[in-house]
């Protein structure tokens, strides 16, 4: 995954970014000043699409460990006496049921991580027509660039686990169930 600052592997994104047509002396003002002023506006719609993304991301997370966890709360009353008389087919199919909505749970942390480093790239080449870096280079190399877990430790890798988590204890209960039948 690229992270925000980091260089694109697509050598002509600035290229398909800007559009060639439009320069700043097509603003009639000295200057451009509403070419940055344009340049400006879209580099904040950029930057609140990408926060839209990262809440998304967010509430996505929030259902699905709700969800996980009334699976388990559900799982731990179905252990007594009263889950002795549900058939072993069915706690194998719910059991998948759960083992799959962790796959998708995976796949769609991964998918909003590449819309978010898509649009991170986006707006770093943005903030080159702008003053200051602040995303691009100055925050990023402050974190240092997500090398090191000590210095910071990008979201999406602690996200990508927690699905993962649940799957193992998933499939460990089908393990058991296939095992004691």
């Amino acid at each position: 995954m690229t992270e925000p600052g980091a260089r694109s592997t697509v050598p002509d994104l600035a290229h398909r970014l800007w559009n060639s047509a439009v320069r700043s002396e097509h603003y009639a003002r000295p200057g451009g000043e509403q070419y940055q002023a344009a340049v400006l506006e879209q580099y904040k719609l950029c930057v609140e699409m990408a926060d839209r993304v990262s809440a998304r991301r967010s509430l996505t997370n929030t259902f699905f460990l709700t969800l996980n966890s009334a699976e388990l709360t559900a799982a731990g009353a179905l252990s007594g006496p009263i889950g002795r008389t549900v058939p072993t087919w069915g706690v194998a199919s719910i059991g998948f049921v759960a083992l799959f909505q962790c796959v998708a749970w995976f796949l769609l942390i991964r998918s909003y991580r590449q819309l978010n480093a898509a649009k991170y790239k986006v707006i770093g080449e943005l903030e080159k027509r702008l003053p200051a870096l602040p995303y691009s280079d100055a925050e990023w190399a402050e974190l240092g660039e997500g090398k090191s877990s000590t210095s910071y430790l990008p979201l999406t890798h602690v996200e990508l686990w927690v699905p993962g988590g649940f799957a193992t204890l998933y499939l460990i209960a089908l393990a058991t169930v296939a095992v004691t039948g």
